[in-house]
């Protein structure tokens, strides 16, 4: 990361000024970068940058807005060949303290961009997040063609034999051969 002392990757809510904007930029590192590729199972991560500002919204909730641009490498889903995409997309985040995220193996979210608001607001989770929502659900090399589907005519001819039709011989005994 570009100096974390000036750039957290944690936001402490309790520092933010309700008054005004409070920006944020991520760049992250090679090394940081290869983590994420590794966790989103990218091939590469060449480029990654989050920007945006904080602003308090209402008595005590906070939004987030920002960008993501990457560049990312991922395997052609037809020919496996690494294909790569330039991802940019807008991030709108609410965070509020007075939602719970309700328990259970089927759960529904109420809204999708509302989060419950902690002590602090996690930069990098969000930004991790915002990139496996914009990667490129199907990554196709220009020159990839899947096979034509087989025609009526190319298919082989119906079996039309009746497996068990001497099944009934040989549950009677009766030998057809002597």
């Amino acid at each position: 990361m570009t100096d974390p002392a000036s750039h957290p990757q944690r936001l402490r809510v309790a520092h933010l000024n309700p008054n005004a904007a409070n920006p944020f930029h991520l760049r992250p590192d090679a090394d940081a970068r290869q983590a994420i590729a590794g966790e989103l199972g990218l091939e590469q991560l060449s480029r990654l940058d989050f920007q945006g500002n904080v602003r308090a919204e209402g008595r005590e909730g906070w939004k987030l807005t920002g960008t993501l641009k990457a560049r990312v490498t991922q395997p052609c889903v037809v020919t496996l060949k690494p294909v790569r995409s330039d991802v940019e997309s807008p991030v709108s985040l609410r965070f509020s303290p007075d939602l719970h995220i309700p328990e259970g193996e089927e759960i529904e979210m109420p809204d999708e961009d509302l989060e419950p608001l902690g002590q602090f607001i996690d930069l990098t989770a969000i930004m991790t997040e915002a990139l496996s929502l914009a990667l490129p659900e199907y990554p196709r090399a220009p020159d990839a063609e899947l096979d034509a589907p087989a025609s009526d005519e190319d298919t082989a001819p119906v079996d039309t034999r009746r497996p068990f039709a001497d099944l009934d011989k040989l549950l009677g005994g009766k030998d057809q051969e002597s």
